[in-house]
């Protein structure tokens, strides 16, 4: 089985734990969103900081290879890395044209279920996503008295 691990700042280690037990080829996805990609390439200075645009960019990678390299060593195995850059969730669904479960985590509202506990980006990849995904919560999963109330529609009689 080749599984893809979407890796996330804050939501990771829940991905790679619920990869552990599973046996097959594993894949940690980061994908750097255009937008950050843009404001690195900004002059830095006018910011009122020092530096320059390639420092940033360096940070920038040093930053995501520490944390491939984190969940790597969390993982705990031979795991791939594959880096990307633009719309986190065009590349993320394309990153799935050849793997058989993709991981990934909540990233919205993470206090109650339901779908607002799905970010944007995260919607779009459950709703597009070639092959099938393991979801998880980061943290502990909220009760089902955070369910929200039924719709209120009028009742036939």
């Amino acid at each position: 089985m080749r599984i893809l691990v979407w890796v996330t700042e804050g939501t990771w280690p829940a991905c790679v734990d619920a990869v552990r037990p599973l046996a097959g080829e594993v894949t940690l996805l980061h994908v750097v969103d255009d937008a950050t990609a843009a404001a690195l390439s900004a002059p830095v200075g006018l910011l009122g900081r020092s530096g320059s645009a390639d420092e940033a960019e360096f940070l920038l990678a040093r930053a995501e290879r520490e944390l491939l390299e984190a969940a790597a060593a969390r993982l705990g195995r031979e795991a791939g890395t594959e880096v990307r850059q633009g719309r986190p969730e065009r590349e993320v669904v394309a990153a799935c044209a050849n793997v058989d479960l993709l991981v990934l985590a909540r990233d919205g509202d993470r206090s109650r279920l339901g779908p607002r506990s799905l970010g944007h980006h995260t919607r779009f990849v459950v709703d597009h996503a070639p092959c099938q995904i393991l979801l998880v919560w980061p943290e502990t999963t909220p009760g089902l008295g955070t369910l929200p109330p039924p719709p209120h529609h009028d009742q036939i009689r």
